[in-house]
């Protein structure tokens, strides 16, 4: 079963994050294809003005409450409970709960650079991890012919998740024509590949938890 309640005209998810977690590696036991957008307030603000994003937001298999604010507003829709479910830590627990499980992970976005520093975080933090494969796209809009060599080696690769650091709203966009293309979950984490690579530092906890993170 699905809850999801709107927040400034975007449908999100009312879960916790186990739930969460569980949900991503049940679809990719079976390499289905879903997406996952993770919505912080740039992102449905953006949405409002942005049509193809907020089609992509309405149509993900999952959004969850990126920021604060967003798991606020959830809270007062009368979900009490409801955490914030962000970008760069559910993509952390994901790799470690993947690690248990066998489900190995795909690494899209990002320069390459980035890409072989998180490598090597990831699989110092989460030990048994199988990264399947990577790609630094072209910082620039991709081909039919560039999209279609992506996803032939996404699948040859034979990840189950795929982590995009494409950044808002290309990766959410990207994902939904992905779909139904690509044979594993897509998760847009946004800014998690430099924070889990060490190129950018996160607030501390403390402002991330009175909802300061983008400060």
């Amino acid at each position: 079963m699905r809850t999801r309640t709107t927040v400034l005209g975007s449908p999100i998810d009312v879960l916790n994050w186990q739930q969460a977690v569980d949900r991503v590696l049940h679809w990719a036991k079976f390499r289905e294809s879903k997406y996952v957008c993770a919505c912080n307030v740039h992102v449905v603000v953006t949405a409002r003005s942005d049509q193809k994003l907020a089609h992509a937001i309405a149509h993900a298999d999952l959004a969850t409450p990126d920021g604060m604010p967003i798991a606020w507003s959830i809270r007062r829709a009368g979900y009490r409970d409801q955490r914030r479910i962000n970008g760069p830590d559910l993509m952390l627990q994901t790799c470690m709960k993947a690690a248990q499980e066998g489900v190995s992970i795909f690494l899209l976005g990002s320069s390459l650079s980035t890409l072989e520093s998180l490598q090597k975080k990831l699989l110092a933090h989460c030990r048994g991890l199988q990264i399947a494969g990577y790609h630094s796209p072209p910082f620039r809009q991709l081909s039919d012919v560039e999209e279609s060599a992506i996803a032939t080696s996404i699948n040859e690769s034979g990840a189950g998740i795929v982590f995009v650091g494409l950044g808002c709203p290309k990766q959410e966009i990207w994902m939904e024509r992905q779909r139904g293309k690509i044979h594993a979950v897509m998760l847009g984490v946004g800014a998690a590949f430099d924070y889990h690579a060490g190129t950018l530092k996160r607030a501390p906890g403390w402002m991330q938890g009175i909802g300061l993170e983008w400060l």
